[in-house]
């Protein structure tokens, strides 16, 4: 609410960022599991030359982030996230339409183009100058939208796919997200920040003083913000590249035990418990240290991964699964949430997006590893364990940068 008792503008900013989260990550993150089982069974291809199409669409995004930040702070969010929308829309169509794997790799790009633009980097860099006490929850549900894309997303892409066929099915895809998201993107984000509207942020009255006072000063200071920045980097980077390849094998690592549908189903349902997750984040995450909450989260996810590398049943598969996308639902928001706790919102995008860059290019290693991993050894298991692992190492990053900061 304003001062005045109207709705603060900064309101509609996060509702029209939710709907691109759940477009950005229905046709990204989440999509990108149906586009490695669609296109591996339509061709016939071998599972790890899909999966390093995908990583390529994790590395372009990665290549650009500081790049969508900067230009969030200098130009607003309007056109980035306007020339985000046409570039993920013209990539998921133009997937169905390839004849051989070459082709996938143009179509990647731009997926990862519009993934840049309209996932964590874009959408918290567009809502953080609207927001001081509510900096954590504004974020939260903002990327809470990302649920949504899990939940539906995917059962609405298989949908298709299996009403239309690949080439109809994702060209129908692509022609949705343009037509939902180009008129909102253009309307209501024509606006960088309270001040353009003659608000503060959060639309409080102006404080007796002239001055707001800060309800989480920034810590960062000359002396601690490169352990700060890059070890917050480098924890979510190893987080990020289990969940990014975790996600993008779901499916196919679901699929032998539960068939098809049933596999599409447990995808949503992680989704499911991604969004619970979300929420629970946005009720407590102004009021705890969101560092050691993503360290915490990770743990468990941790023991999610080694409990279906050590009993490879449908029912560990569905209760894990289940575990590890609460997790999901926390760890892919706090990055953006540490970042803005602790330096602040003065030039966060430009001071995100340094380190979304790390994050993206490790992470995007995750569906490839996974792929190629999986076609060693077999089957999933040790890929499991070593991305439980993995998972340990970036809890302990995490820990460790604040208290080495701290000392």
């Amino acid at each position: 609410m304003r001062a005045d008792g109207g709705v603060f503008y900064g309101w509609r900013v996060v509702a029209v960022c939710f709907v691109v989260a759940s477009f950005a990550w229905g046709l990204g993150l989440f999509g990108s599991s149906v586009y490695l089982q669609a296109v591996t069974t339509a061709h016939r291809w071998a599972v790890a030359e899909v999966a390093s199409a995908i990583t390529l669409f994790f590395l372009v995004s990665a290549a650009v982030q500081r790049f969508v930040g900067r230009s969030i702070d200098r130009w607003g969010p309007r056109p980035v996230l306007a020339t985000g929308t046409v570039s993920i829309a013209t990539g998921v169509a133009l997937i169905g339409q390839v004849s051989a794997p070459w082709q996938l790799y143009p179509c990647f790009v731009l997926v990862g183009i519009g993934w840049s633009a309209l996932s964590t980097t874009g959408i918290s860099a567009t809502v953080a100058p609207w927001f001081e006490r509510h900096q954590g929850r504004s974020i939260t549900l903002a990327i809470m939208g990302a649920s949504v894309g899990a939940i539906a997303g995917v059962p609405l892409l298989l949908a298709a796919l299996d009403r239309l066929g690949l080439g109809a099915g994702l060209a129908m895809a692509g022609l949705v997200a343009a037509a939902v998201l180009l008129p909102l993107v253009g309307w209501v984000l024509r606006f960088r920040g309270p001040a353009d509207l003659g608000q503060r942020r959060d639309g409080d009255a102006p404080p007796p003083g002239g001055l707001t006072p800060l309800v989480h000063p920034p810590v960062a200071t000359p002396a601690n913000r490169r352990v700060l920045l890059w070890s917050a980097a480098a924890g979510f980077a190893l987080g990020l590249t289990v969940q990014i390849g975790f996600i993008t094998h779901h499916l196919a690592l679901a699929e032998p035990l539960l068939g098809a549908a049933g596999a599409g189903l447990l995808i949503s349902a992680t989704g499911g418990t991604a969004f619970a997750g979300r929420l629970v984040l946005a009720r407590i995450v102004d009021r705890v240290d969101p560092r050691r909450l993503a360290a915490g989260i990770m743990l468990l996810q941790t023991g999610a991964l080694a409990a279906i590398a050590l009993w490879p049943g449908a029912g560990v598969l569905i209760a894990a699964s289940l575990v590890y996308g609460y997790g999901i639902g926390q760890v892919t928001t706090l990055g953006p949430i540490v970042v803005r706790r602790e330096f602040g919102a003065t030039a966060f995008g430009v001071t995100y997006g340094s380190a979304a860059t790390v994050i993206q290019f490790v992470s995007a290693l995750g569906p490839a590893l996974f792929g190629v991993l999986r076609d060693a050894f077999g089957g999933y298991g040790p890929v499991l364990g070593a991305a439980a692992l993995c998972t340990t190492v970036g809890a302990v990053v995490l820990t460790l940068g604040r208290r080495t900061s701290s000392a």
